[in-house]
């Protein structure tokens, strides 16, 4: 993934009311992390929420959140790039399966037998009652 292969083709996904950032590369929609956290969760800080996320899951399963990302260039409040947490649709549902929240129940897989081993570490993770807010 060279920056040659980021399309000029930016968008932002909206749900529940919320913007997402996204943005095509090499065929393939990358997602705003952070703006995701903040929509499945509503925490005052998603920035903090997926910080303390990453740490609690690596610390529990020994699993790397922080594998199923890429730090992309993407556009902010501010109309200036920065640098952002960013996963393709595959690594952006790993990641939904550890977040504790009612919000991202739907987006869960629904039983443990379509679970990849990765996913099953963050589905046991999931049922801990662990609040980061």
């Amino acid at each position: 993934m060279s920056i040659e292969a980021i399309s000029e083709e930016s968008k932002v996904a909206v749900f529940k009311g919320k913007k997402i950032r996204k943005v095509l590369i090499d065929n393939e929609w990358w997602f705003s992390i952070v703006d995701v956290v903040s929509v499945l969760t509503d925490s005052t800080n998603p920035r903090d929420y997926w910080f303390k996320m990453k740490t609690r899951v690596e610390e529990e399963d020994a699993a790397e959140l922080s594998t199923f990302c890429r730090q992309l260039k993407l556009e902010s409040t501010d109309g200036k790039k920065y640098s952002t947490d960013c996963a393709n649709t595959e690594g952006l549902f790993r990641i939904i399966q550890s977040i504790p929240s009612p919000k991202a129940e739907p987006f869960k897989l629904p039983n443990e037998q379509e679970l990849t081993p990765k996913s099953k570490v963050a589905k046991k993770s999931r049922r801990r009652k662990t609040i980061l807010n």
